[in-house]
């Protein structure tokens, strides 16, 4: 790149060159590539793209202008995705979308190939359990379902609801993170000034509103602790499965307490 970068393009007036990923490079490389950075031919433009940008020397950051891109919420991608599936005559159920959005992490252009990976895979009507069947995701119903055997205390049927789920090629670390996830969007139903935090939408946000109203704050906050401590022990762990399932035991106690 520094050999050719002196050489001036033979259309148009400049010469672009894109690095991904520009935080792997070797300190060798970030040395050799800022003596380029220093004196820049006029006619080259570098483009440098990272998703870690602190990684990245800072004479080197000195001398760039700086584009943060935030990651696309959640509803812009569904409704993108919505958008897609009228123009190709798709049909599908808005809590799939969001599933999909959610799988997309932000990545517009990662939420439209599992969609036409979806597509492929089921036709032009896709329904909610397709789109979790396809994905590997595990059903809302499922953390719903807990917490309510939480609130009634109930270890045993919680600890075979967990088993069943393990059943379905699950693993702990899957279940503890999602479940951590569930209490978070169910603390925010608590108020309606944090509600438009959740990013779920129809049939999904009527469930959590209901189950918000069951649940005291306590119980969430507490819940919310003991799913992130067996979250960060996780990978540690010699015996994965009863880590968890001792979590399990511990939230189904909760309200045990006060009663």
């Amino acid at each position: 790149l520094t050999d050719q970068v002196r050489i001036p393009p033979q259309i148009g007036h400049y010469s672009i060159y894109i690095i991904d990923e520009v935080h792997m490079l070797s300190p060798s490389a970030f040395n050799a590539f800022l003596k380029t950075l220093e004196e820049p031919p006029r006619h080259a433009i570098f483009i440098l793209a990272t998703t870690e940008k602190h990684k990245i020397i800072p004479t080197i950051l000195s001398r760039c202008q700086i584009f943060d891109f935030n990651r696309i919420k959640i509803r812009d991608i569904s409704g993108h995705l919505a958008h897609v599936a009228d123009s190709e005559s798709v049909s599908i159920d808005s809590e799939a979308l969001n599933v999909i959005a959610h799988k997309a992490d932000g990545a517009m252009r990662d939420a439209l190939s599992i969609f036409d990976q979806i597509v492929s895979f089921s036709g032009r009507n896709i329904s909610y359990k397709d789109v979790i069947s396809n994905l590997n995701v595990l059903d809302y119903d499922y953390y719903f379902r807990l917490v309510d055997l939480f609130l009634k205390n109930d270890i045993s049927a919680s600890l075979l609801l967990f088993n069943e789920i393990l059943d379905h090629g699950f693993d702990g670390h899957h279940f503890i993170t999602g479940l951590s996830s569930h209490f978070r969007d169910v603390m925010v139903c608590k108020d309606q000034v944090t509600i438009q935090l959740l990013e779920v939408g129809g049939e999904i946000k009527e469930k959590y509103k209901i189950q918000a109203a069951q649940c005291e704050s306590d119980f969430l906050i507490g819940a919310l602790q003991i799913a992130n401590e067996c979250d960060l022990q996780y990978k540690a762990s010699q015996n994965k499965r009863l880590l968890v399932e001792l979590a399990v035991i511990k939230l189904a106690q909760l309200t045990l307490k006060k009663k």
